[in-house]
């Protein structure tokens, strides 16, 4: 067994060797807590759920890491806006991070480490890069030298001559355009630290080099986030974590973004679509299934016809698991291993498209035994299936999962007599041979938004696509 993956640094995919055998760290850039997420912002998470599952699944000890940004230009430009404490709005919007990812099934991290909590590493790692000639101070300002480190934009692959560093006001003193900002010098107004080069507040990309390495030391293996991130915020992590000793990763793992009419969805392009909105109008379990089933390097346009697919895709597997429970008279437990094309697909640089086709074939293997009345069958493919879909965080009979069904119990319940009350007046009409108005119940049943199958215990109704 050899998990493989696509490593950005490399431009190919990898066999994947842990630096200590039987352990995975992995550290994900997360949430930049300026504003309340989108799915775009969610889809990263719920990849890199699935990566840490899989690799739990094969026996790893997994240790996550998914910093939160708390501090930032832009934070500071929405405290400005909105006249309101930088870290009322930081604190605000982690919590509604939180409950994005929390809503779709995402297992907490290991460490989540907040920006503003870590002043004290930076310091130290700015002090060893100015000591080993890789930084400088100008005007209160901390720069990194990008010309003192061979090497630099091997991640983006990039030429240095033509780089174009993005910049903020008040980055004055540079010996270079290129060079980029660690630390910044204090403005009126804005949140400050001491430092021993005057008070200021961490840039973006230091945060995160000084958090990887307070918590997953010199060298990790795994570190993540959205293809967005590779230029200028990763290359700006290697540079500074090398130019203080660090190993830093050993695999650079992006995902793709959502987008809205091919655009990357964005707060700056308006054409955001809330997690917390998302959420009443969909099931959490669907919106899993919608984003967290693509690969992760493929783009996932965004359309309401899509998520509808995967509403009917997703319902499919449901009213299977449904059913087979049902004809067991209790719970089936996952199977101890996954059927081997779903190891296959998912060793192969986390291919869940492929995985997902595993998942429905059993499916479907599970409804012919379902309708030769073969429960043993049934049962040892629902065991399958559910082994299949808790690594992909969709088990529709996880306890996480069990809140949603517990809250349209009571509603389901009464649709459930209304339903079966009119069915019975269907029968009768059957019994009738009064053809034409149990057609016509059927049909008016159909168009309400339920799907009537016949079987040899009687109808049964599902909800059907939206």
């Amino acid at each position: 067994m050899t998990i493989r993956l696509y490593d950005t640094s490399a431009r190919q995919i990898r066999d994947f060797t842990p630096i200590t055998p039987g352990c995975v760290s992995i550290y994900l850039c997360g949430a930049t807590v300026q504003a309340a997420p989108h799915i775009g912002h969610i889809r990263s998470g719920l990849n890199f759920d699935i990566m840490r599952r899989w690799f739990e699944y094969r026996g790893y000890d997994v240790t996550f890491v998914r910093n939160v940004t708390d501090i930032d230009d832009k934070i500071i430009r929405k405290s400005a806006e909105q006249d309101r404490p930088w870290w009322a709005i930081g604190y605000e919007n982690e919590r509604a991070f939180n409950d994005g990812y929390t809503a779709l099934g995402c297992l907490p991290p290991t460490y989540e480490p907040r920006a503003t909590g870590h002043v004290t590493e930076m310091v130290e790692m700015m002090r060893t890069l100015i000591e080993r000639g890789h930084a400088y101070e100008a005007d209160g300002n901390v720069y990194f030298d990008v010309r003192s480190l061979p090497g630099y934009l091997s991640l983006s692959n990039q030429d240095l001559d033509e780089l174009r560093q993005p910049a903020e006001d008040g980055e004055t003193g540079k010996r270079d355009p290129r060079d980029f900002a660690m630390w910044k010098a204090v403005k009126p107004g804005e949140p400050s630290w001491e430092t021993p080069w005057g008070r200021g507040r961490p840039g973006w990309h230091l945060e995160c080099s000084a958090m990887a390495h307070k918590y997953l030391g010199s060298a990790f293996d795994i570190h993540g986030g959205g293809i967005d991130l590779i230029f200028p915020h990763h290359e700006n992590e290697i540079a500074q974590a090398v130019g203080f000793g660090d190993e830093f990763a050993h695999y650079w793992v992006h995902n793709s973004w959502v987008t809205m009419s091919g655009e990357k969805m964005s707060k700056s392009l308006g054409n955001s679509v809330l997690v917390s909105e998302m959420t009443k109008a969909w099931r959490p379990i669907v919106l899993r299934y919608y984003l967290g089933t693509p690969h992760y390097r493929s783009t996932i346009e965004y359309s309401e016809e899509a998520l509808r697919e995967a509403e009917s895709a997703f319902a499919r597997i449901e009213g299977f698991v449904q059913r087979v429970v049902e004809k067991a008279g209790g719970p089936v437990e996952p199977a101890a291993e996954v059927p081997p094309a779903f190891a296959e697909a998912m060793d192969d640089d986390l291919g869940v498209p492929q995985a997902l086709a595993v998942v429905h074939t059993t499916v479907r293997q599970g409804n012919s035994a379902l309708a030769a009345d073969d429960k043993e069958a049934a049962v040892a493919r629902l065991a399958e299936v559910r082994a299949m879909l808790a690594v992909l965080g969709l088990d529709p009979l996880d306890p996480h999962w069990a809140g949603e069904s517990d809250r349209s119990e009571d509603l389901h319940g009464v649709v459930d007599t209304l339903v079966r009350l009119v069915l019975q007046q269907r029968e009768s009409a059957r019994v009738r041979k009064d053809w034409a108005t149990a057609d016509a119940i059927r049909d008016q049943l159909n168009q309400s938004g339920l799907v009537i199958e016949d079987g040899p215990q009687g109808p049964r109704w599902t909800l059907g696509p939206r």
